[in-house]
């Protein structure tokens, strides 16, 4: 199933894709009387959530449709109680072999937590930071939390995911690179938002594509309509899924609703585009379109807006901004695990 949360002239509801229709949950699972705004406000009401969508639609349950066309789709979770993002794609953690990650990204899954307030849904309008002049965009895969945990095990942790999105983590290089030169963050460099979705895939239609804790998918960035990321591959993550649900919940909680992104996949930033020799890569522009697509899930879509001007007298403005990358040093890098 593909659930979703979408618009309609009273607010936001959370709805099951069929065909090229939503179908409202509310009416499916009875909670009419209390509509459910989101995936998250499904996932709150029980463990089985997900179960009794797909019974009620096996019995053909009459409940509202619209046409998907023309509709408004929201974050999957419109305001995440958390969101952990990893970094497990060893291409993006060595700059295609530019770098040597340093020896704790090879023993444990590392992370940081984003922002729950700027989330957007695909075909947004996504703000540009008035004080970064290098936005970059990071495709990742995203999960999103089913139910409550603590101290969950590797070898339980696919009981906790409700499912599969995508998640693009805005990002600020120039922001990003100046304030952690002290040693602590990503902070405001990913302050101004993330986009998810298009929809939360559910764990049944992906298992086809899951081997070995990995999501085996091809992955493709288009900006304006022109390839900036050709055949990333979605199983090159040196953690798993599983690797990341027991370091998130150790010695913390996970609960419904829980965003945890993957990681940048390898070749899925610009710095990766313009070290791998696409043309037209550059930072971001207002007016740019951006499109992650990943088979077997869907595409997010943002559209840069406006950047605001930036007042002169602004006390925090860049000083050592990202370098950028020598365009094509990594043409013909291909990823090999490290062993």
């Amino acid at each position: 199933m593909r659930l979703l949360s979408y618009d309609t002239d009273k607010g936001p509801r959370c709805g099951v894709l069929q065909g090229e229709e939503i179908v409202d949950v509310s009416a499916l699972v009875g909670t009419s009387g209390h509509p459910l705004r989101d995936v998250r406000a499904l996932l709150e009401t029980g463990d089985d959530a997900i179960e009794r969508v797909r019974e009620a639609l096996a019995k053909d349950t009459s409940a509202p449709r619209v046409a998907l066309p023309g509709i408004q789709l929201r974050s999957p979770v419109i305001q995440p109680p958390t969101v952990r993002d990893f970094i497990v794609y060893e291409e993006h953690a060595s700059n295609q072999g530019t770098r040597e990650p340093n020896e704790a990204w090879y023993r444990m899954p590392v992370f940081y937590f984003s922002n729950p307030l700027c989330v957007y849904g695909t075909d947004a309008v996504i703000p540009h930071p008035s004080a970064s002049s290098q936005f970059d965009y990071e495709l990742e895969i995203g999960i999103v939390i089913g139910k409550e945990g603590c101290n969950v095990a590797a070898t339980d942790a696919m009981d906790y995911i409700a499912g599969f999105t995508l998640f693009n983590d805005w990002s600020a290089r120039d922001l990003q690179v100046d304030e952690m030169a002290f040693g602590l963050g990503p902070a405001k460099g990913k302050d101004t938002a993330s986009s998810i979705g298009p929809w939360l895939v559910t764990k049944d239609e992906m298992a086809p594509y899951l081997k070995d804790g990995h999501l085996h998918l091809k992955c493709e960035v288009r900006v304006n309509g022109d390839l900036w990321m050709k055949d990333g591959a979605a199983e090159n993550g040196y953690f798993t899924f599983a690797d990341m649900v027991e370091r998130a919940s150790k010695d913390s909680r996970i609960v419904p609703g829980d965003v945890i992104g993957s990681g940048t996949v390898g070749g899925g930033s610009i710095r990766e585009a313009i070290r791998k020799g696409f043309e037209k890569a550059r930072f971001l522009e207002p007016g740019d379109v951006v499109e992650h697509e990943v088979e077997a899930i869907g595409v997010l879509r943002g559209t840069i807006g406006p950047k605001p001007a930036l007042d002169p007298n602004y006390r925090y403005q860049v000083k050592n901004p990202s370098p950028v990358p020598e365009f094509g040093i990594s043409k013909d890098y291909k990823y090999v695990r490290k062993t």
